[in-house]
């Protein structure tokens, strides 16, 4: 990549702090993966000083192999690049809590939607039920369960994320709060917010807590104090007070900060995110460099020009001086910026059908100098103000004309006719319906299944509807009768194939696949109620919460998405970029919003206790930069409409749609074609350009095994039915991580400690309590005899829970950490994995697993291990200890390569036949038919 003046002036500033103002477009991965290149040539600069944060995982995972790739052709094998930290600022903050803090060591962490569930299935623990809401003119009323769960959560996240003055809280306020993180430690639970807070509180104790665990506060900031020299954070516009808070911990020992963000871009005001902190970044630190990064390379000068007008309107005092300008490839047709009126949502529905079926084959170039290639049903989204306030005619318009389309977020999941039908099944166990009825609602879906496949699967049904007292609850999970309902009805994705077609089939099973995501996220709160409770209130759930839960989240950060159209919200499509956007519903009072009235957050938390409270209420500036985020989506085509909506309230054009037209480059129809040929229409084609791909090692570990069974759970997010022992495998592997890594300290653990150490990690949270004190017993049991067989070999461990990543191949990385590295008798080194039967693979799988940390090892340290060990911790099962096979640590990389591969061209098949891993699978009922016969 050629680089500007700008560019590179950020890439060498090395020294002291740096705000980076990067416009839409700009560049900004490629300048910060080479200024860290940068970084590591500085003397006394190691890959583990560097921290650098981004938004969410997928950028981390683009970033991340840009950084490699920058190192390898700029300054070769640099060792040690595991270490450097690239993800969330949640995923880095957790990480030095369960390193550092003993009391979050077997801590679970909750979604947003899980803890909404814990708050309802808790609701008087958690303090839900005795909190007020304050309304001006009525007496206080306290909150109620379902309903107002989601502003509690609110209320909840806003006092541990903001800067709030704890004295001007009502007491039931503060009691709630209270009360709430209780809950979480009672139940060994961290949320989101919570993780931020309690690293935030242990960087920079505030007063009220300074007698917080001194212990974890030393050891907390000793790390910090020692490795981090240099934190990058991107997308800082949208960082939060504690965020803020955590940030000026990491750097209060003299680490360098670089943030990198873009005023323009501040859309999450209503999370708490503080504009502020990029526009007073230069004041706040001091000596601080500013460099702006004002060329967007990658939308055409028309869309650009679009852009820059609408958020230019800010008012100067709230927003940095700059000036977007078009550098990309991408060149300016007449119709390509259109602004259409429709006189009704049908009609606008209809033409934004009509236009992407007509743009479908239109020749597109993706990069510099690259061949066009035919648009197709991928290169378009339609991004909404609120999905779930507009999106109803163009779903029925897309449903009618048969055009795919994902719909990001599971809001609208229990709209799709699959799951409608799923759902019937569970209003069946519950008796709110007939058998009738849920083969009626089957055979609606339109999936070619049959009436009397059906009535084989409401036996199914049946038996959960039968459970007594005394039979084993896990036996009878949510999970388990879904999966193995669509396994006796014969849904799987071949039968589909062959019935509906591929395309219908791949978007079946891909809702049917994160509808068993929300069966996941209810059961894991739900899992130890009696089952009759549990199957009732979870068809209740469906019936009456559900979509709610979800509305406009985003859940969808799978590897792959389906050939198909995506429709999604403004806010979920951050970061994202298309060919073709549309910008449908522009109406006055939904785009630019209106100040919502009803209840809000401010009727549990007074306003006046919140600093600079009205920024959660949003303003028509935050919507400017709402619509700024939109549009620079678009590379090519953008197309905003407006139809009058049902109430009055939206019957105008909104003033954005208004000022676009204005713009000289939008045309307000679209041009005719006087001769279709002179279009050019080629074959639609995919973007063929290869994401980059970060495989955890657990989930290399499942490619290996069987690709069709990653592609379940990996890519349509089919959940495995939770297990009583769920949990113990995990346990007592944390427990041999502690005993190893005391022991590279010189601290050598003795009996008298095993029992205490069992019980700061055993974390079985779905074990009724006879099975736990079961589970304990045996964990005990477990490590004395590990203790008993392996103490005099304790001094020689070397590593323990070591980083590693390997880059085998261009394009793909394993990242995970190998859980021992010791020293053999012979003084030959060895690289170890725990195995207990809960998280045992085949021991092929294994084999493949530990060679590649051999790779791992050898890339981070220079060293190539000797031996490699499959120590089983389970008292029945065998160990086993091999050379290293040189013969497969070459032919590693091609299977690496082929896994990569595997998922960019969606070629993950099952296997041939029925086999041992078939056997143990949790998704065999939707893969094939067990074999009757032996």
């Amino acid at each position: 990549m050629r680089l500007t003046t700008k560019q590179r002036a950020a890439i060498e500033t090395v020294n002291g702090h740096l705000g980076i103002v990067a416009c839409a477009g700009s560049g900004k991965t490629e300048v910060i993966a080479q200024r860290v290149v940068n970084l590591l040539r500085q003397p006394g600069v190691e890959p583990r000083n560097i921290v650098a944060f981004t938004f969410t995982e997928r950028a981390a995972a683009e970033l991340k192999q840009r950084i490699f790739s920058r190192v390898r052709e700029q300054l070769g094998d640099v060792r040690g690049l595991a270490e450097l930290f690239v993800g969330t600022m949640h995923g880095y903050a957790l990480n030095l809590l369960q390193s550092h803090v003993p009391e979050t060591f077997k801590c679970t962490v909750l979604s947003e939607v899980q803890s909404r569930v814990l708050i309802d299935r808790n609701s008087k623990s958690s303090g839900l039920t005795n909190t007020y809401i304050r309304s001006t003119g009525k007496p206080p009323r306290k909150m109620k369960r379902y309903r107002e769960s989601r502003l509690y959560q609110r209320a909840m996240d806003l006092m541990r994320e903001d800067h709030v003055d704890i004295d001007q809280l009502p007491a039931d306020v503060v009691d709630g709060l209270n009360a709430y993180r209780m809950l979480l430690r009672r139940h060994h639970y961290l949320d989101y917010t919570e993780i931020i807070r309690l690293t935030a509180d242990l960087l920079l104790p505030p007063s009220s807590t300074a007698a917080t665990a001194a212990a974890p506060v030393v050891n907390l900031r000793d790390h910090v104090r020692e490795t981090v020299q240099h934190v990058v954070v991107d997308e800082y516009q949208d960082t939060n007070p504690v965020q803020e808070q955590m940030i000026k911990g990491l750097t209060q020992f003299g680490a360098n900060l670089c943030v990198v963000g873009d005023d323009d871009q501040t859309i999450y005001q209503w999370r708490g995110s503080a504009v502020s902190n990029i526009l007073t970044f230069a004041s706040r630190y001091t000596g601080a460099k500013i460099v702006d990064l004002n060329e967007n390379f990658r939308s055409s000068p028309a869309v650009v020009d679009l852009a820059r007008q609408v958020v230019e309107r800010i008012d100067p005092s709230h927003r940095l001086t700059k000036s977007m300008t078009a550098s990309g490839h991408q060149r300016y047709d007449r119709g390509d910026l259109l602004a259409l009126a429709f006189k009704s949502p049908q009609e606008e529905a209809a033409g934004i059908c009509d236009r992407i079926e007509w743009m479908l084959g239109l020749p597109f170039i993706d990069r510099p100098g690259g061949e066009p290639r035919g648009l197709t049903y991928s290169d378009f989204s339609v991004l909404f103000r609120s999905v779930a306030k507009d999106a109803d005619a163009l779903v029925a318009e897309m449903r009618a004309r048969g055009i795919p389309y994902i719909i990001k977020g599971l809001h609208r999941l229990f709209e799709t006719p699959e799951v409608k039908a799923a759902k019937s099944c569970f209003d069946y166990i519950a008796d709110t319906v007939d058998s009738s009825a849920v083969i009626a609602a089957w055979l609606d879906a339109q999936l070619g299944l049959r009436e009397e496949d059906l009535r084989r699967g409401i036996k199914i049904l049946d038996d959960a509807r039968g459970w007594t007292q005394g039979t084993p609850w896990d036996t009878y999970t949510i999970q388990g009768i879904y999966q193995r309902f669509l396994g006796e009805i014969g849904l799987r994705e071949d039968h589909l194939e062959a019935s509906i077609g591929p395309q219908r089939s791949e978007l079946a099973f891909y809702n049917l696949g994160r509808f068993s995501t929300a069966i996941g996220d209810y059961e894991r709160i739900h899992f130890l109620s009696s089952p009759p409770d549990r199957f009732t209130t979870f068809a209740k759930w469906l019936e009456y919460q559900a979509g709610y839960y979800y509305e406009e989240s985003d859940a969808d950060d799978g590897y792959a998405q389906p050939e198909a159209v995506t429709i999604a919200t403004v806010h979920q499509a951050k970061g994202m970029q298309w060919p073709a956007v549309f910008i449908p519903c522009m109406r006055s009072n939904r785009f630019p919003s209106k100040k919502h009235g009803g209840l809000n957050v401010f009727h549990v938390v007074p306003q006046a206790a919140v600093s600079d409270a009205d920024r959660y209420r949003g303003s028509e500036e935050d919507e400017r930069r709402l619509f700024y985020v939109a549009a620079t989506r678009a590379q090519k085509y953008l197309t905003l409409s407006f139809s009058p909506g049902t109430s009055q309230l939206y019957r105008k054009e909104s003033k954005f749609f208004v000022e676009a037209t204005r713009n000289t480059y939008v045309m307000t129809k679209a041009p005719t074609v006087p001769d279709e040929s002179t279009l050019n229409r080629i074959e639609p084609t995919p973007a063929g350009s290869k994401p980059d791909i970060v495989f955890s090692f657990s989930e290399l570990k499942y490619l290996f095994e069987c690709p069709y069974q990653f592609k379940l759970r990996f890519l349509y997010g089919f959940d495995s039915p939770l297990q009583k022992e769920l949990g113990y495998g995990k346990s007592l592997h944390d427990v041999m991580a502690e005993v190893h890594k005391r022991a590279v300290k010189g601290d050598i653990v003795n009996d008298t400690e095993v029992e205490g150490l069992v019980d700061r990690h055993l974390h079985a949270p779905f074990a009724p309590d006879p099975l736990k004190q079961k589970l304990r017993l045996a964990a005990i049991r477990a490590v004395r005899r590990y203790l008993t067989e392996n103490r005099s070999r304790l001094p020689w461990t070397e590593h323990s829970e070591l980083p590693v990543e390997v880059h085998l191949t261009p394009g793909v990385a394993v990242a995970g950490r190998i859980d021992l590295i010791r020293r053999l008798d012979t003084g030959e080194q060895s690289i170890v994995d725990y195995k207990s039967d809960e998280r045992a693979h085949a021991e092929e799988v294994t084999r493949d697993q530990l060679h590649i940390y051999v790779a791992g090892y050898e890339e981070l340290s220079g060293n190539r291990a000797d031996v490699v060990e499959i120590l089983n911790l389970d008292e029945r099962s065998r160990s086993v200890r091999e050379p290293v096979d040189d013969v497969l640590m070459k032919d590693i990389a091609d299977k690496i390569a082929e896994a990569g591969d595997r998922i960019r061209r969606n070629d993950m098949p099952r296997k041939t036949t029925w086999c041992d891993t078939c056997a143990t699978c949790d998704f065999s009922s939707i893969c094939r038919d067990r074999p009757t016969s032996p």
